[in-house]
């Protein structure tokens, strides 16, 4: 926010560019989560070893190809900016943040396998220890030696080794890293982690859609909607947190042929998803203006930033509760469905109610987070309609089948 509007519409732009590129991958790594949580589940402790470690491979590929596309990617980041300023801000930012993949595909993967596990601590060191890195050199790089954008991305970076490095020290030092890398486990994952992928990217499209039309109104609407997207993190971060929990826990029910626990499980989870996210839309959208000025000493910023605090404010109930029904569903292997639907309702609500309420009637950004509250409580409906209704048996069951037939083959081929 020192830097002023440019920069942060930059560094907005850019920012969702970084995840939609990512986001292919980091949402097939996480079917890492699902496999090794069923395999715990089943006490068959032998070859989550293996799943781990194939699933670092797969990473590492990702990884590689992902760097390489993003130097392709950059110059077009200038285009949709309004200004130069914020132009040149999108694309360094853009150009090495990107570096990161490596290690921040290796971090996913193991805190996904640490998940499944039922260890959060772990992951939990170490992403405050990254976050304690990125935010003390944000300091150094931008405010004591003036670096400005380029030196935000740079600490960034820093905090993501940090990440990889501890959770490789810890899986490194666990039985689990003696596990093979084995081209026949590639199938479960690949099947559960596809649309996982797929519905990662295409979802994330509609969101930077979203981004990408707001900064072609201008700097100023561009630089509030990245400042609300940033406070909102405090409200579905936590229900992303409780989603994850509920996940594994279901995963591990599914694989121990315990179906009848997911849906008390997602019950509680609901709980407290709501009580905190009631509680963090209701000090934003009050709070508005005052958390604005945290980020601008600017009146007109502020007063943008307010009015979008008012909307993120009913927003955080429904991701929440959009969140966990995803997490539900995805635990009991249920993948396939719930991105289709997902992906329908993304790319139907948020960016033509976008065009319609932001450029048509001239509500701005405020008009593509109204679209995007429609969204969320849409897809929250659609998918705790199935979550109660039981759409999930059947993919939880061919989950079990999936991984069995797996091991059948690494068994017959190791004999």
């Amino acid at each position: 926010g020192r830097l002023g509007s440019s920069a942060l519409a930059g560094v907005g732009l850019a920012g969702t560019a970084c995840f939609a590129t990512l986001g292919f991958a980091l949402g097939m790594l996480r079917a890492t989560k699902v496999v090794v949580s069923q395999e715990y589940g089943a006490g068959r402790e032998r070859t989550i070893g293996d799943h781990i470690n194939t699933s670092i491979a797969l990473s590492t590929v990702l990884a590689i190809g992902i760097v390489l596309t993003s130097w392709v990617l950059a110059p077009w980041l200038g285009v949709l900016n309004e200004t130069p300023e914020a132009a040149h801000a999108a694309e360094s930012y853009f150009r090495i943040r990107m570096l990161s993949a490596p290690a921040l595909l290796a971090y996913g993967t193991l805190r996904e396998a640490r998940f499944g596990l039922g260890d959060s601590r772990y992951p939990m060191l170490a992403s405050v220890s990254g976050n304690l890195v990125n935010v003390g050199l944000d300091y150094v790089f931008i405010v004591e030696w003036g670096w400005g954008v380029e030196g935000a991305a740079i600490a960034t970076n820093a905090g993501h080794v940090v990440e990889a490095a501890l959770l490789l020290g810890v899986h490194l030092g666990s039985r689990h890293a003696r596990g093979a890398v084995r081209v026949s486990l590639m199938a479960p994952l690949i099947g559960l982690g596809f649309p996982l992928g797929l519905q990662f990217v295409l979802e994330i499209g509609a969101f930077t859609m979203l981004a990408a039309m707001i900064s072609r109104i201008s700097d100023l609407e561009m630089a509030a909607h990245q400042i609300a997207l940033q406070v909102t993190h405090l409200g579905f971060l936590p229900a992303y947190a409780v989603g994850e929990a509920a996940s594994v826990l279901i995963g591990q029910a599914v694989g121990a042929e315990r179906d009848s626990l997911v849906r008390p499980v997602a019950h509680v989870a609901l709980k407290v998803v709501t009580l905190y996210t009631a509680v963090a839309g209701i000090a934003m959208a009050v709070g508005g203006s005052s958390i604005a000025a945290l980020f601008t000493e600017d009146p007109s910023l502020i007063a943008r930033v307010a009015l979008l605090m008012v909307i993120a404010g009913a927003l955080q109930i429904a991701d929440g509760a959009n969140i966990l029904a995803r997490s539900v569903l995805r635990g009991t292997g249920d993948v396939r469905w719930p991105a289709a639907v997902s992906v329908s309702i993304a790319w139907g609500c948020t960016p033509p109610l976008m065009w319609l309420l932001g450029y048509q009637l001239g509500w701005g950004a405020a008009g593509g987070w109204t679209g995007l509250l429609i969204e969320l409580l849409v897809g929250a409906s659609v998918l705790w309609w199935r979550v109660e209704h039981g759409g999930w048996m059947r993919a939880a069951a061919r989950s079990r089948t999936r991984q069995r037939d797996a091991r059948i083959e690494l068994v017959e081929k190791t004999a």
